[in-house]
């Protein structure tokens, strides 16, 4: 009998989890399908509103001066071996000194940087990569080449390319995903670990399954999952999508912000104009379901968590939440009036809080390259 009642468990487990998988697909794909519909909706307004406008969108082919810049640093290129990608980044600074490391997020590229590479290169070597499938770094076709375990080797092979063996990681959106992850997979290369705009992943998968608000904020999430469409969307009536992202009044940066000059637009269209860019950038998410739960959580580098009161994407709840996974010293600083956008939006406020906390326990800890 007892035999009978452990079997009869086990097989209600079994169909619990099955049924618990079923339901997750089915909810990502049902609705990846209701996103659908209203975005084609949306393409047919703008064709009945703008006909021969809709479908009008350039390769940008000479780059805005800001992109040349040289108070940003030097552009630089490195092909990692195992990987055979080439990465394309920016660097300022005296070598040598303690490197500074910084991803981006989407859809940006190195240039979101520009704030803190002026600011950081007096002390430290800083570099801003473009990562892969971004600005002019390779830009892998298959979507599979897109997975957390290769994106956080990316960063792994960069430190050590540019003959470091630790770093401070600066993150942004889905590069500070990937530096939650790089921090949790591989601590002993982490100094400290500054994160804006970007929960912990797991508290991301935990709080977007039990909130439905967060779940609507993240439907872009899933229109992301179709193949070719989000790049058409993104790229009708010449990249309008893309710029309302950054200057629309419900995503774009808040009023109180420095708002993109008309050249910093330019760079960003410059950039994402290129064949292929938009799919590069989109193919981040169409990994994501498969890449959680992670089976790793813990950080042990301090943090440092920025947050924009003001973010459209993400909700503030998930910031103090991520205190759970860190094991070492955590501090949140919630910045108000400030959007998504955080280090382009409020950079003066955001580069004193990382110089705070660059700078707590200097006395008694020394830099190692």
């Amino acid at each position: 009998m007892a035999r009978v009642l452990n079997n009869l468990l086990l097989f209600t487990i079994r169909l619990t989890l099955k049924i618990r998988v079923l339901g997750y697909w089915s909810l990502i794909y049902g609705y990846c399908a209701l996103c659908t519909a209203v975005a084609l909706l949306k393409l047919w307004w703008s064709i009945i509103l703008r006909p021969s406008a809709t479908f009008q969108w350039g390769i940008r082919e000479t780059p805005p001066a800001c992109l040349n810049d040289t108070s940003l640093g030097t552009h630089c290129y490195v092909r990692i071996k195992e990987s055979g990608l080439r990465f394309h980044y920016v660097a300022a600074g005296e070598r040598g000194k303690p490197l500074m490391l910084f991803l981006h997020g989407f859809p940006e590229f190195w240039f979101s940087w520009r704030h803190q590479l002026r600011e950081f290169k007096s002390e430290f070597r800083v570099v801003a990569v473009d990562m892969r499938g971004y600005g002019e770094s390779d830009l892998p076709s298959s979507t599979e080449s897109y997975r957390f375990d290769y994106l956080v080797t990316d960063v792994k092979d960069i430190v050590e390319y540019l003959g470091y063996n630790r770093c401070h990681l600066v993150g942004h959106d889905w590069g500070g995903t990937i530096a939650w992850l790089f921090a949790i997979h591989y601590p002993e290369m982490v100094t400290k670990l500054i994160v804006l705009n970007c929960p912990h992943p797991s508290v991301f998968s935990d709080y977007a399954l039990r909130h439905p608000s967060q779940l609507l904020k993240s439907s872009y999430f899933f229109f992301f999952q179709l193949s070719r469409f989000p790049e058409l969307m993104l790229s009708i009536n010449d990249f309008k999508a893309l710029k309302g992202l950054f200057t629309s009044r419900s995503t774009g940066i808040g009023r109180k912000g420095r708002w993109l000059t008309a050249e910093d637009m330019e760079a960003y269209l410059y950039a994402f104009s290129q064949p292929g860019a938009l799919t590069g950038a989109l193919n981040y998410y169409r990994n994501v379901f498969s890449s959680l739960p992670l089976s790793q959580n813990d950080v042990k580098s301090p943090v440092l968590l920025l947050w924009g009161e003001r973010d459209a994407f993400l909700e503030q709840e998930m910031a103090e939440a991520c205190r759970v996974y860190i094991r070492n010293h955590f501090r949140l600083n919630i910045i108000s009036g400030a959007s998504h956008w955080l280090q382009q939006d409020q950079p003066d406020i955001v580069n004193t809080l990382i110089w705070t906390f660059l700078k707590e326990g200097e006395g008694r800890k020394t830099y190692r390259n």
